[in-house]
């Protein structure tokens, strides 16, 4: 270190301190987990969009409405009462807790769970792989995952240690039989993980499914995380199925059904037969300390207003659903080409063969339809695309569609070249407050 420089300022440093300067950086470094762990591809799509309001996003899974105003009234009412200002019980407030437990039981087939609330199902399942992971502990992931799963584990050290479940590439159901074989084997991975309906697909499992992969788990003495996050969210009359078990645990979460994404509420549910809710507590005292008091209030709202509630707001988004599966009819039909319309709010595709780079197609289709979706690479999928359908009222929610369609019909006819050689350009059929609002 230069002898001139044994202090360190906070101000720009003189011209003499430039060797220091250069030391410093090359020195104090971050974590390897970190580095390793995936950009998020949301805050990326969202440089893509830039300062630009005539984009309409169908990228980011959220939903287009609110939380009940009943639960909206509850935290008027109680935001200024000095117990909200206050530390909260570490697993959930206690009328919340019994409240989920009730709901367990009679809509989950989950009876006898006990329950832990968390600041949405992120935070719920980082709270597991944190309680029952050790370092070189193997994790299923199957392919295409959602990807905060996969980061979650990458930043906290385990990249190298998630093995890639297959799925069947026409149905994009997970890969059972692989499963079996992967089991099978003489040290088994310690966790799978399955994401009921699918983000990114849009698939549902069906009983059958669900009850063999909790069995194959147990044989193997694997834990299985089933993430519930869309268990509201199924259509044309099937239904979501739960299975219980000392080695299942369960995510569930408030954001999409209750249009409570900015409150951050979800919750984990389990048999307490392994110690779980000692060590579980450990993670959750070390992270948020508790869940945020007014926010559990207005989930108390919510389950309250319950599945009757929801299921009006889901019917808003079928005709969205609808709309876009046929504007990705250039790429293909459902069943082929397309996946999803089973459950979740989500739509998956295959891009055109030559254009893998999925970034760069999402990138253009900002820069010249002004339409956002997600590149399936972010999800461990190159050349898919992933497409959201409930982020937008229907009226917008149709323009949108019909940008998504021109953009692909171009892509189709010609191929990345349109990628790689389209000018810059802007697309604003919708007068500029709708847009604003939509975006």
């Amino acid at each position: 270190m230069p002898a001139a420089c044994a202090a360190i300022s906070i101000l720009p440093l003189p011209a003499a301190c430039s060797e220091f300067h250069a030391w410093l950086i090359s020195s104090i470094k971050v974590s390897e987990r970190v580095r390793v762990t995936n950009a998020p591809i949301i805050v990326k799509t969202k440089q893509f969009i830039g300062g630009r309001t005539d984009v309409l996003s169908l990228a980011q899974g959220v939903v287009h409405w609110t939380p009940p105003d009943s639960a909206l009234d509850l935290a008027s009412d109680l935001v200024r009462d000095r117990s909200i200002s206050a530390y909260g019980p570490c697993a959930g407030l206690p009328a919340l807790v019994d409240a989920l437990k009730e709901k367990l039981a009679a809509e989950n087939d989950l009876p006898e769970h006990e329950v832990m609330v968390t600041a949405g199902a992120n935070q719920a399942f980082t709270n597991i792989v944190l309680t029952l992971l050790d370092p070189g502990d193997r994790i299923v992931l199957f392919v295409p995952y959602y990807f905060n799963h996969l980061m979650a584990v990458q930043m906290t050290g385990g990249a190298a240690d998630v093995v890639h479940g297959q799925c069947d590439p026409q149905t994009w159901h997970p890969d059972l039989d692989w499963l079996e074989q992967e089991l099978s084997q003489p040290d088994p991975p310690k966790m799978v993980v399955l994401v009921n309906p699918c983000n990114p697909t849009g698939v549902l499992l069906s009983r059958g499914e669900v009850e063999r992969a909790a069995q194959l788990c147990q044989d193997a003495g694997t834990w299985l995380i089933m993430d519930n996050t869309y268990e509201h969210f199924v259509y044309d009359g099937r239904q979501h199925h739960c299975v219980a078990a000392p080695h299942i645990i369960h995510i569930f979460s408030f954001s999409k059904a209750f249009g409570m994404m900015g409150w951050r509420m979800g919750y984990i549910a389990y048999m307490d037969m392994h110690g779980l809710a000692d060590q579980l507590l450990k993670v959750q005292d070390t992270i948020p300390i508790c869940p945020s008091q007014l926010s559990q209030y207005v989930a108390l709202g919510a389950v309250e207003a319950g599945r009757p509630w929801v299921s009006t707001q889901i019917e808003t988004i079928i005709a969205n659903k609808d709309m876009l599966i046929s504007a990705l009819l250039p790429l293909g039909e459902l069943g082929n080409g397309i996946a999803g319309g089973e459950g979740a709010i989500y739509l998956w595709a295959r891009l055109p063969k030559g254009c893998e780079d999925d970034e760069a197609v999402v990138e253009w289709l900002v820069r010249e339809h002004a339409v956002c979706i997600i590149p399936g690479s972010s999800c461990g999928a190159p050349g898919y695309v992933r497409i959201a359908f409930a982020n937008l009222e229907q009226e917008v929610c149709r323009e949108a569609a019909a940008r998504l369609r021109r953009g692909l019909e171009q892509l189709c006819l010609q191929g990345m070249s349109a990628v790689l050689q389209a000018p810059l350009a802007g697309i604003a059929s919708l007068p500029a407050d709708a847009i604003a609002t939509a975006s």
